[in-house]
């Protein structure tokens, strides 16, 4: 069974997108997230996203990367920049270590509107590389 952890700085968007997006595709595997600095909840707009397209993410509370290290990983991919600077050295088993980074959706500003298109966007982009990840590197 293939083993995939996602990294982010907060775990409150683009690496519980990533998560829910990747396990939608598969539901044997087994698909985590983690930040290395998380928030106390996931972001709202992330939540309203992806129920746009039929994935519930409601519900679901950040983790901190310190519940992962210790467990073997077939693959930890990062997803934001801060976190591929930052990811802890792991005490388990890595077999491939992955950047695929996003632009981060909670900083969009201005109205409720124009926030929802930057996590659309976002959105998009991650289920788009999350079926690549899947199709280069899992179910080849």
């Amino acid at each position: 069974m293939t083993k995939v952890l996602f990294l982010c700085t907060g775990n409150s968007c683009r690496s519980q997108m990533a998560e829910a997006c990747l396990q939608a595709i598969d539901p044997a595997l087994t698909v985590r997230s983690a930040g290395t600095d998380p928030c106390e909840a996931v972001n709202p707009y992330a939540v309203r996203a992806m129920g746009e397209v039929g994935i519930d993410i409601a519900g679901r509370i950040p983790q901190s990367v310190e519940t992962c290290t210790g467990e073997p990983w077939d693959y930890v991919i990062t997803v934001c920049d801060h976190a591929r600077g930052t990811c802890p050295h792991f005490t388990g088993i890595v077999a491939h270590r992955l950047h695929i980074g996003f632009a981060d959706p909670a900083e969009a500003t201005g109205s409720d509107e124009d926030i929802m298109r930057v996590f659309r966007t976002v959105r998009a982009e991650i289920r788009e590389a999350m079926n690549r990840f899947y199709h280069e590197y899992i179910h080849q």
